[in-house]
């Protein structure tokens, strides 16, 4: 500051400076502000804003080719939010039945559907769980900074599909 004040000094005289009048000569200039109300902008959506200014819109996932890697993020929400369902689905009814589950497993197996079809059914409930388990092991690993390539995410994500898998149809038929 106090060099910016010296180069001042030496271009100007100290007149000019303080500001004397009598020569006409003023460093210091009179400003006067004129107060007006502010612009409201008007309020308009991200779309007509968009259009307004000539921006396309935003392509939809319909037009990407399905990855191995959107689909297993997709796979991976959905069975944590089936596995949210059983839970509360399990919980709220043994709450509100009067039956213990033995009583409602007798009641299963008395409808007599065949092996396969409850062999189906163990698979469908054990999936998502064996699925969201494996998946989030992998996840876990890639916290650490491991097997984070593309290949390596494939790789991955075929061994753990092919866990899941696997594991699914040993707890279908136990």
């Amino acid at each position: 500051m106090s060099l910016i004040f010296r180069l001042a000094a030496n271009r100007c005289c100290v007149n000019q400076i303080l500001g004397d009048s009598k020569n006409g000569l003023s460093f210091i200039r009179p400003v006067t502000l004129k107060a007006r109300s502010a612009d409201v902008p008007r309020e308009e959506g991200h779309d007509e804003r968009n259009m307004k200014l000539g921006r396309p819109q935003s392509p939809h996932l319909t037009i990407y080719a399905p990855q191995l890697t959107s689909m297993l993020s997709i796979t991976h929400r959905f069975t944590g939010m089936t596995l949210s369902a059983y839970t509360i689905a399990l919980g709220l009814t043994a709450a509100a039945s009067p039956e213990l589950i033995p009583n409602a497993i007798e009641n299963l197996e008395c409808l007599q559907l065949g092996e396969l079809a409850i062999s189906a059914l163990k698979f469908t409930l054990a999936f998502p769980l064996t699925y969201h388990f494996w998946n989030g092991i992998r996840h876990l690993i890639w916290d650490t900074g491991k097997f984070l390539t593309i290949r390596e995410v494939y790789a991955t994500g075929y061994l753990m599909l092919s866990l899941a898998v696997a594991s699914a149809i040993v707890l279908s038929v136990l």
